[in-house]
């Protein structure tokens, strides 16, 4: 299973970012850091061409496996996920040619909070984009970090989720 992981925190090396870290181990996947990119919000006109939308989601169609991470800001994704996400329409309007390419792919969607409470409804919009754009949805999982690391129940739920995901993973 060859996997990209999407960060969508607005911190590079926050908490989201030590679950990404910790997801790379199991998966020997890159990280992709949506704070480190310019992606501007998307425009109906499609004005943003300049920008790193189009060449990072060139480089993610390279993998057969996504995997979301983002904290949960205000019981959603990040403001920058969701940017990145409404940008995908793009792919659907204009470069068709690379938005044909998420079809087939598998797609995770991980949330990072303070603490061990998920939301009702947080993985609703990962879940129906992954149908929408004929993707496999191999789940999600809630984390936590509380006092600057990750607890051990938080470490042994990645691993057991990782395990099945490599278990049930289709490849392409």
């Amino acid at each position: 299973m060859k996997t990209i992981i999407v960060q969508g925190s607005s911190r590079v090396d926050g908490n989201s970012y030590q679950i990404a870290k910790m997801f790379q181990e199991k998966f020997d996947a890159p990280i992709i850091n949506l704070a480190e990119k310019k992606i501007h919000p998307y425009s109906y006109e499609h004005h943003h061409t300049d920008d790193d939308f189009l060449p990072t989601l060139e480089e993610i169609v390279h993998y057969d496996t996504i995997v979301f991470i983002t904290p949960v800001y205000w019981y959603s994704m990040s403001g920058i996920m969701k940017n990145f996400f409404d940008r995908i329409t793009d792919c659907l309007k204009v470069h068709k040619q690379t938005g044909r390419k998420l079809r087939g792919m598998n797609m995770l969607a991980v949330s990072c909070g303070s603490d061990a409470t998920q939301h009702p409804g947080f993985f609703i919009p990962f879940q129906l984009s992954a149908a929408y754009l004929s993707m496999n949805y191999l789940g999600e999982l809630h984390t936590w970090i509380s006092r600057d690391k990750p607890e051990k129940e938080v470490s042994d739920q990645i691993d057991l989720f990782a395990n099945r995901v490599l278990e049930v993973a289709i490849e392409p």
